[in-house]
């Protein structure tokens, strides 16, 4: 017969006593659902939110940059100034700062304030992914400490592959105000179920606030942060402009389809990942990386015709779904915290880059360069994994049996 046993600072059942909590768990989860919903919602109603606030296109898609921006930059200088800080408030502060900018963005006419309560959101999703995977492991026993990554951070790909094309739908059923007005309340109810089932845990002591750019030096860290960047650079550059490399193949009417499929094969991936990510977090990565170059290579092919293509979206979904649950894993048993906030620095200005890398390469030379960018960048990503076998990706986690 085993007991719970309760932290002395905290009152919340002990994490090695316990099995992985669901619902504080599922709570995070759509924090980073909803931080990567409130980002991305401008790319499915960007003409109509334009027009409203009168600008162009170009200038309303600024709307996604400067969270991006914000996101990247933030990340390390947040971190370092809100460590001493509980980590209950500080995550119900930055749910609260999604509901504002919400809010706002749904009543606003006016595009330097819309500009500026995206950019506080950007800072707020900074606080929401930094804190994600420490809370992941500290409500979960060693041994499930993957696994309870794998379900905060399923939010990140649920978003992309099924939030942005719901949100894109209600945008046209109900216009992209509401859209936002209702992202706005769904924040809020987040709020209720964050304060009613997810612990607080006390922040760091200033004797225990270690600096960040110390992670640099710890074995494994760069490896990771290199995967981090180059993959989700590719990445971007594909999906961002996705549409326009369907068009050049002819497939442009059927976007949505492709996009579905590529929706349902990361939501495979996710459940996969959830399930072996504690075992097999080195094999899971390599195939990951493999899965998009087989996708790019397929992509690549000037004959390509749809059933290549669709096939092609499987893998290539099959690939990223997990990505973040991998990745953040990895770099936790790197560098702990203190990786955490590289990371989430690394991701975001590779996401940003990849917008801008993908533009350029397309005025130069046309949709037909991404696949083959996407193949430049991952053979790398895949040697780099294949190489860490001691640090980075090891055949075996620290401290997992």
């Amino acid at each position: 017969m085993s007991t719970s046993r309760t932290s002395p600072r905290t009152g919340a059942p002990s994490a090695r006593a316990a099995a992985l909590p669901v619902s504080p768990l599922l709570a995070l989860c759509t924090a980073a659902f909803l931080s990567i919903l409130t980002e991305a919602l401008p790319a499915g109603v960007l003409p109509e939110m334009a027009r409203d606030l009168s600008v162009g296109e170009a200038a309303a898609g600024q709307t996604l940059t400067v969270y991006a921006i914000a996101t990247g930059l933030s990340a390390i200088p947040v971190s370092l100034a809100t460590a001493g800080w509980r980590r209950k408030r500080l995550m119900l502060l930055a749910v609260l700062t999604f509901a504002v900018a919400n809010a706002v963005t749904a009543l606003s006419a006016d595009y330097l304030l819309t500009m500026a309560v995206r950019l506080a959101a950007g800072v707020a999703a900074a606080v929401v992914w930094a804190e994600l995977v420490g809370y992941a492991r500290r409500l979960a026993p060693p041994r499930l400490v993957g696994r309870a990554i794998a379900i905060t951070m399923a939010g990140v790909p649920l978003a992309l592959s099924l939030g942005i094309p719901i949100g894109t739908f209600l945008g046209g059923l109900l216009g992209w105000r509401p859209t936002f007005g209702l992202v706005a309340l769904v924040s809020l109810l987040l709020l209720g179920w964050i304060a009613r089932s997810v612990p607080d845990f006390p922040g760091r002591r200033p004797g225990e606030r270690a600096p960040v750019r110390g992670a640099l030096r710890l074995p494994g860290v760069i490896p990771v942060l290199f995967v981090v960047a180059a993959y989700v650079l590719a990445h971007n550059i594909l999906y961002t402009f996705v549409a326009a490399f369907l068009d050049r193949r002819g497939m442009g009417g059927s976007r949505d389809l492709v996009l579905l499929v590529f929706g349902i094969a990361s939501v495979v991936s996710i459940l996969v990942t959830g399930a072996l990510v504690d075992r097999r977090l080195r094999g899971l990565t390599i195939a990951s990386a493999a899965l998009f170059l087989v996708a790019a290579g397929l992509l690549a092919a000037p004959a390509t015709g749809a059933v290549a293509v669709y096939g092609a979206m499987v893998l290539w979904g099959l690939g990223w779904g997990g990505l973040s649950a991998l990745l953040q894993t990895a770099v936790t048993d790197a560098g702990g915290d203190r990786g955490q906030a590289l990371l989430v620095t690394t991701w975001n200005s590779a996401m940003a880059a990849g917008g801008a890398a993908g533009g350029l390469l397309l005025q130069a030379f046309g949709a037909g360069s991404f696949p083959w960018t996407v193949l430049i960048l991952l053979a790398p990503v895949l040697t780099v994994v294949l190489t860490a076998r001691t640090h980075g990706f090891p055949a075996e986690r620290p401290g997992v049996e």
